[in-house]
């Protein structure tokens, strides 16, 4: 199965210039989502992940079911103020300006193997944060994955850790 066919392309959104790779048209399509999990199952198992680490908000939508399927934990990597109870935080650059990430203090043991996931990479620099804040809380972050990986905008080289991707696009 081609999952391409259930991923659409939105032009200029969220503004003018941008395709967007919307992949609620996949969520929908039982078979396609299962096969899209199949496949994300069989990549990321190799890495014998504790736990995945869902980056907010799609990646919420990829790593929790895939954690169900692989029968590890699933923790929530969310932008400030998102999550109940003691916080750590990683503060960030990006091109356009900074940002800050944070996860439940409890949220990893020291040395869990944590697989960092998201629906999408791009340029990289929410999915480095990611894995600098497990880092930080002295997970070991053996890989990443995506469903979606934009080639031409190089996001790969901004990580030191494999990264999984089901499908690209070069443009």
């Amino acid at each position: 199965m081609d999952l391409k066919d259930h991923i659409r392309g939105i032009p200029d959104f969220p503004k003018p210039g941008i395709l967007f790779y919307d992949i609620s048209t996949l969520l929908r399509e039982a078979d396609a989502w299962q096969v899209a999990m199949g496949r994300m199952a069989k990549a990321v198992r190799a890495y014998q992940p504790d736990l995945l680490a869902g980056l907010e908000s799609r990646g919420f939508l990829v790593a929790a079911p895939l954690a169900l399927k692989l029968g590890c934990g699933f923790i929530m990597i969310r932008k400030p103020g998102k999550l109940p109870g003691p916080t750590i935080g990683y503060d960030y650059t990006l091109e356009y300006g900074s940002d800050r990430l944070e996860i439940q203090a409890d949220a990893v043991t020291p040395s869990q193997r944590v697989v960092v996931v998201d629906d999408l990479l791009a340029t990289g620099g929410t999915m480095a944060a990611g894995i600098s804040l497990l880092r930080k809380v002295r997970a070991e972050v053996p890989a990443a994955a995506a469903l979606i990986e934009l080639t031409f905008l190089n996001g790969r080289s901004r990580l030191d850790v494999p990264m999984e991707a089901l499908v690209s696009y070069e443009s």
